[in-house]
């Protein structure tokens, strides 16, 4: 008994030392917490998002790639009759490249809280760029913890080239198991420790600076995933074991979960790395694109040397041969085909920036596996796009949506909402004509985004080499600024307040109105936007929506006694 007694001693003490150590740390204040939400210190009622969240996945803070969650506030303690939505994804979903505005949140509660009128509405944006489905598994007790309504997930482009994807050079473990496993130790203040002092003591001979390139240029390590390969089927992997915990959490949690379907850009961007076209099918193809071939009159040599074509092209595995190929049938009108080969183009592709036809699929047996709702989001663009193939009609590059598809993606979410009658009773919806015209974005900011675009497309893999980026000189007061805003001249709420200034000068009601709500949305905390904001919708008529905002302002610690009569008297008047 007595040698049991001293191998359990044995065996505890190191975890005690290991506990000890923990609690002295964090008494000390070594090492960093970075929690998804914290006490917004401007006013306590409220909790705000952690910027610098992707620091939690990383020893070397200096390796960081430059991305940032967007600041989401979200009250402390939520209120009884209050609607509460969280968000979550990568890139696309935090509303790259336009910021918050044309964000999956942002254009959803701009129409819920029209469709729910009187009450609080909270969409909550956890969505980051680069990120994959190690952080949004990694968030999901953090965003349980406050109680949300529904959650709604757009992401899967970033399992393989995002950060930890298993081809980036961000990368953790070699295995989903030993990635989060990782991922929990590394909020050990120890842990933290012992990996600082190892990369010290294993410091890597400097090379060149590179961090002046885009994410996309410093992230790829492996340029070379072939459709069907060994480390394919580990991306497809990682995508299931991590979303197949996420949406079980959410499932236990009693949480509705809406779940969508990625798009990706297949006519308007060819392959960004390709096996090569063999050297005589390549002049064929030249030949049969140069022939410029009306549908219906197309020769039998023509249609057979097509059928040829298709034919090695699946054999060669060559994602340029079937981009071609499809160029070449949609020079004929011949649609059908020229889509089914831009799909393989895509497929083939090398270099995975955009997710694989298998992702899609993952989503859709998730969906049914958990009882989530699927928003068939590659349905919904595939059906608004000339011939019925996503192109730069809805899309900027490889998967970024312009203005028009971030609409239509929120579109697509708040049809899904409805159709549920999730989140109350339904009784005032919202036309999507009327919520296009009031989408929370100005003209300033499309045009950063343009920019931003212009930057990205310098850099690889759109260019072999950095290119030096000359921006088009403006035309407008807004381009000025958004040019501004794009260089850090300008920072968001200057802009804004520029946007608000110009349109009250230029006598644009319906313009100044959207500004001051954009601001408001932005900073739910501050009393001074919440009542501007809440004035001018009075003044439109808006009541519903003006007691809302009047409710933030009355959140506000030590309010200004002549403010708090002002807004209990436009209460009062709301009231009547």
């Amino acid at each position: 008994m007595r040698i049991w007694i001293f191998r359990a001693i044995a065996l505890a003490l190191p975890l005690l030392v290991v506990v000890l150590a923990e609690l002295a740390l964090r008494a000390t204040g070594a090492g960093n917490n970075w929690p998804l939400f914290k006490t917004n210190p401007a006013n306590p009622a409220y909790l705000v998002s952690e910027t610098d969240i992707v620091k939690r996945y990383f020893a070397n803070n200096t390796q960081l790639p430059s991305v940032k969650m967007e600041p989401a506030f979200v009250l402390a303690d939520k209120p009884a009759n209050a609607i509460r939505v969280v968000v979550q994804g990568g890139s696309t979903a935090a509303g790259y490249p336009y910021g918050a505005g044309a964000s999956l949140a942002a254009m959803l509660e701009q129409r819920l809280s029209r469709t729910f009128s009187g009450q609080r509405v909270e969409v909550v944006n956890t969505a980051l760029a680069a990120v994959n489905s190690y952080t949004l598994l990694d968030l999901a007790d953090e965003i349980i913890a406050i109680k949300p309504d529904a959650v709604l997930i757009y992401a899967g482009h970033n399992e393989y080239l995002g950060l930890l994807g298993v081809g980036s050079h961000y990368l953790a473990g070699q295995s989903p198991g030993a990635t989060r496993l990782m991922i929990s130790l590394r909020k050990l203040h120890s842990f933290q420790l012992m990996e600082q002092l190892y990369q010290q003591l294993n410091q890597p001979l400097q090379g060149a600076d590179e961090s002046s390139r885009t994410f996309m240029a410093r992230v790829a390590r492996d340029k070379d995933i072939a459709l069907g390969s060994a480390q394919f089927q580990a991306g497809l992997k990682q995508f299931d074991s991590n979303l197949s915990r996420l949406l079980a959490k959410y499932q236990r949690a009693g949480i509705p979960v809406y779940i969508s379907t990625l798009v990706s850009n297949l006519a308007g961007q060819p392959p960004f790395n390709s096996k090569p076209i063999p050297a005589t099918a390549k002049l064929q193809l030249q030949q049969l694109a140069e022939a410029n071939t009306e549908a219906g009159t197309a020769d039998s040599n023509d249609a057979a040397l097509l059928s040829t074509l298709s034919s090695q092209a699946d054999a060669e595995h060559s994602a340029d041969f079937h981009y071609q190929l499809a160029l070449v049938h949609q020079q004929r009108n011949q649609h059908r085909q020229a889509n089914a080969q831009f799909l393989l183009a895509k497929e083939h592709d090398l270099l995975r920036f955009r997710a694989p036809e298998a992702i899609n699929q993952q989503i859709r047996q998730l969906a049914r596996r958990y009882n989530a709702t699927l928003v068939d989001n590659e349905a919904a663009f595939i059906a608004n796009s000339p011939d019925g193939v996503t192109g730069n009609n809805l899309l900027l590059e490889h998967v970024h949506p312009n203005v028009q598809g971030y609409f239509l993606l929120a579109d697509s979410f708040y049809n899904a909402l409805g159709r549920n009658q999730a989140l109350g009773s339904w009784h005032k919806p919202v036309p999507p004509e009327i919520a296009w015209q009031e989408r929370p974005i100005t003209p300033a900011e499309e045009h950063a985004g343009y920019l931003r675009i212009l930057q990205l497309k310098a850099d690889y893999p759109f260019s072999p080499q950095p290119q030096q980026v000359q921006f088009p000189p403006a035309q407008t007061v807004q381009q000025q600024w958004g040019q501004a805003y794009v260089a850090g001249k300008l920072d968001w709420l200057s802009l804004q307040n520029r946007n608000a200034q110009y349109y009250h000068q230029q006598g644009d009601g319906d313009m100044l109105l959207k500004t001051l709500k954009i601001i408001a949305d932005a900073l739910p905390h501050d009393a001074n936007a919440n009542l501007q904001a809440a004035q001018i919708l009075l003044k439109a008529g808006r009541h519903g929506e003006a007691q809302s905002y009047l409710q933030r302002v009355m959140l506000t610690p030590a309010l200004a006694a002549d403010i708090q009569h002002q807004v209990q008297q436009l209460l009062i008047s709301i009231a009547q």
